[in-house]
């Protein structure tokens, strides 16, 4: 039987207890929405990095034309890089053709993590039909799957759970069975935020984006006046990709 599970964060599940399964990495304010637009725009892949000293040893030796340099610290761009963490940075006059080095406070800390993933791919709402339907397409051969939220600073943020919601939904809707309780519990977030968009008249979408400015990331947001983000991470099944990282590391599209 297949099989869905949520972790709030890395720290609660042990990197081996994710082996061999296929695990969804959720940063969704804006590690993953990031990713997902950046390849969505052209980019041949990303290189997910820990540390800002990493990026710099991975990018010596390359065409400088051919590499961008992308991440944050406290949120805002790092000094030195090409680009921050925002997805409206990552258009296809930036990222075409190019592959990004890219550290976040974060997301990428997750990706870590999940390394020894049978697969591990990049989940956000902006891919959420893709990813669900790719996932669903592969349960024969990989019936289990872990949603890893990257969560911020150390601690649980409403944003990821609201984002696994999501993605667990429309698993749940295509027969998976729920494995733990964090998984019915954020299915139960996403689904109260769809109940109350309804009540409120307004699109799910929308009703997401005034969510977000509640939560750990979106408050981070707020204070450094980057409330567009909120909307474009907000923004649901607007993108037909499904990142994936590949056996040497780099995250990209199949």
């Amino acid at each position: 039987m297949a099989s869905v599970e949520v972790h709030y964060l890395p720290q609660f599940v042990a990197e081996s207890d994710l082996a061999g399964a296929t695990v969804v990495v959720v940063d969704l304010v804006r590690a993953s929405t990031t990713i997902c637009q950046a390849l969505a725009s052209g980019a041949t892949h990303f290189l997910a990095c820990l540390e800002v000293d990493d990026v710099a040893r991975q990018a010596e030796g390359l065409d400088r034309d051919g590499v961008v340099l992308g991440g944050e610290r406290g949120g805002e761009i790092i000094p030195g890089f090409d680009l921050g963490n925002s997805p409206a940075e990552y258009t296809p006059d930036e990222v075409y053709g190019r592959r990004v080095l890219f550290t976040t406070t974060n997301g990428t800390r997750a990706i870590e993590h999940a390394r020894l993933a049978g697969r591990l791919l990049i989940g956000a709402a902006v891919n959420r039909a893709a990813l669900v339907a790719d996932i669903v397409q592969n349960l024969p051969a990989a019936p289990r799957v872990c949603v890893l939220c990257a969560g911020t600073a150390g601690v649980v943020s409403r944003e990821d759970i609201l984002g696994a919601g999501a993605i667990v939904s429309g698993l749940a809707n295509a027969g998976v069975e729920l494995a733990n309780e964090w998984a019915g519990a954020a299915r139960g977030e996403w689904q109260e935020l769809e109940n109350t968009a309804r009540s409120a008249r307004r699109s799910v979408a929308e009703h997401f984006a005034l969510e977000l400015r509640n939560t750990p990331g979106g408050k981070n947001l707020l204070r450094i006046g980057m409330d567009d983000d909120l909307a474009r991470c907000a923004a649901i099944d607007t993108l037909d990709v499904v990142p994936e990282r590949a056996p040497g590391g780099e995250i990209r599209l199949p």
